[in-house]
């Protein structure tokens, strides 16, 4: 392992710390600081996951700090704010979780941090328009997670039903990270093959398609309902973009990245594919949709851009 790979972790909630547990577990990285506004909760994490290193892939020098930590960092990760409660949509968490996050950003860019924004805190592609807008960072340093969990779902899913190793399903949830989320049925594959054909094949009714995806979209509902919080799943999602940008990997990943004309949209944060490396996201992958899937992207745009403009961008003004 070449040189520094370090990564500041913002907020060590349920989420952040399945992501840093599922990280040292993982490895590739020397340094991971845990910044949290309960100081004692973040020491004590770091004293923890410390007590594991013995048993992990390489040495990682894990500690609590201030966001002075993040100056030298490669990638910070941002985890705070509040939770989804059961019955709330994540929407609706677009006001309060807009301030903590708009602090939380400028005290990072104040620490002189030149390395890349990853952001987790919900709702996932409203926050991390807050960071883009509040840190003054070019478009492509900053990832949201976006639909990377859900697209993840999706793959289990599929594989479930299909009886097949959900490796070898390619195929994207695109849209918000929430309720107005499509899947790109279009350009789903079972490894080169088309999931319409092998429906097609076994007979199997399109129908189906709709129930799977059914299952994507409440699964986060039917888990809070069930445990009060997701975090195993979208931490290890936040493990594999980290990866793929120390790593320099050039993956192509469904995260939240800003449009500047794709998919005839601008001016927001959505979840699209995207091919990210050391630099960020280099490129965003343009599929040709079908009208229904471009009509839903639309819906979905939409949603977005009423709560930008009705509740976000008065927050990045004042």
């Amino acid at each position: 392992m070449e040189g520094k790979r370090k990564v500041v972790l913002v907020g060590t909630g349920f989420v952040g710390m399945s992501f840093a547990y599922s990280l040292i577990n993982q490895g590739g990285i020397n340094e991971l600081v845990l910044i949290d506004i309960l100081k004692d909760k973040a020491e004590g994490e770091a004293m923890d996951l410390s007590h594991g290193i013995p048993f992990a892939p390489n040495k990682i020098d894990i500690r609590s700090g201030n966001y002075d930590e993040c100056k030298d960092a490669n990638i910070v990760v941002v985890t705070a704010g509040l939770n989804q409660k059961p019955g709330q949509t994540r929407l609706e968490l677009a006001t309060q979780n807009a301030r903590i996050i708009k602090d939380i950003t400028k005290q990072i860019v104040s620490s002189g941090f030149k390395g890349i924004f990853l952001v987790a805190s919900n709702p996932v592609d409203l926050m991390a328009y807050v960071v883009y807008k509040s840190s003054g960072f070019p478009s492509s340093k900053v990832i949201g997670s976006g639909t990377a969990l859900d697209t993840a779902r999706l793959r289990y899913l599929i594989g479930e039903y299909l009886k097949v190793s959900s490796k070898n399903v390619h195929a994207y949830i695109m849209g918000e990270h929430g309720d107005s989320s499509f899947v790109a049925w279009s350009h789903c594959y079972i490894g080169c093959k088309k999931i319409t054909d092998i429906l097609t094949d076994k007979n199997i009714s399109f129908s189906q398609l709709d129930n799977i995806y059914e299952g994507v979209q409440q699964a986060a509902y039917e888990i809070i309902n069930r445990k009060k919080a997701t975090y195993y799943g979208i931490g290890m999602a936040l493990t594999k973009i980290v990866k793929s940008i120390l790593e320099n990997e050039n993956a192509i990943t469904p995260i939240s990245t800003y449009l500047n004309g794709e998919y005839n949209h601008e001016g927001m944060f959505i979840g699209v594919p995207a091919l990210i490396n050391k630099n960020g996201v280099r490129e965003i992958l343009e599929l040709k949709l079908e009208k229904e899937e471009q009509e839903k992207f639309d819906k979905s745009c939409e949603v977005l851009q009423r709560t930008l403009k009705e509740n976000i961008d008065i927050i990045i003004n004042e």
